[in-house]
């Protein structure tokens, strides 16, 4: 239960906002979304799970279609060393996070697993802002309507409920078909944008979303391998 509360809490989230101060937001963004690639690495590895021939195309088409909606015609990365080693380092707490997710699915509850999380989570962050008190916003800054409606959301819906939701499926679907559709992210975070924010949809978008749902659809079709489901 510590080490969920260091992967899935405080080490992810404190590593990719760490990330975002040294490395680019497409960075970030290109090397957080590859956690379903070390994701069934690990699975592979812990699990001795093998992938069919379709599984693997599957994956690898929908991690092209995720590369190439983030870059979105852009084909130049600046490389940060210290960024994007953060960045991952927060993909890589993440598919830890997921695959001992799976290892206790079995034995207690979403709600149990999540309350757990955000406690050590919480507990294992105080020594960062205990050792920089200057991070801590002033409680004014905390208290105004926009600032108090975001957290509010991030607590409740991004967090709350979002972590269950991500363990109840990682139980009924497993680690590698669930954080699959992290793919998705991409394809959200532009539609939203576009809705939102009145940005353009480029044909990068259009061909990598393709690959992204043909990848999924591919993966998600071929054979289930029996040894992460009885794992």
């Amino acid at each position: 239960m510590v080490a969920l509360g260091l992967t899935g809490g405080s080490l992810y989230f404190l590593t990719e906002n760490m990330a975002l101060e040294y490395t680019t937001a497409t960075n970030t963004s290109l090397i957080v979304c590859s956690c379903p690639l070390f994701s069934t690495i690990m699975i592979c590895c812990f699990f001795k799970e093998k992938l069919t021939r379709k599984q693997l195309l599957g994956a690898t088409l929908a991690f092209l279609g995720m590369t190439a909606v983030v870059l979105n015609g852009q084909f130049v990365l600046h490389l940060s060393p210290i960024g994007d080693m953060l960045a991952l380092a927060a993909c890589l707490c993440w598919a830890g996070y997921s695959v001992i997710v799976r290892m206790l699915t079995e034995g207690y509850s979403s709600l149990f697993i999540n309350r757990k999380i955000f406690f050590y989570g919480l507990l294992t962050i105080a020594p960062w802002f205990m050792a920089f008190p200057e991070q801590i916003p002033a409680v004014e800054q905390l208290a105004t309507p926009v600032v108090y409606g975001n957290l509010l959301f991030l607590s409740v819906v991004a967090s709350l409920l979002c972590y269950c939701f991500w363990t109840v499926c990682i139980k009924n679907l497993g680690v590698i078909e669930t954080t699959n559709y992290v793919y998705l992210n991409p394809i959200a975070t532009m539609v939203t944008a576009a809705l939102v924010l009145s940005e353009r949809i480029t044909i990068w978008f259009l061909a990598g979303s393709v690959l992204i749902l043909l990848g999924l659809y591919l993966h998600n079709t071929g054979e289930k391998n029996v040894s992460e489901e009885s794992a």
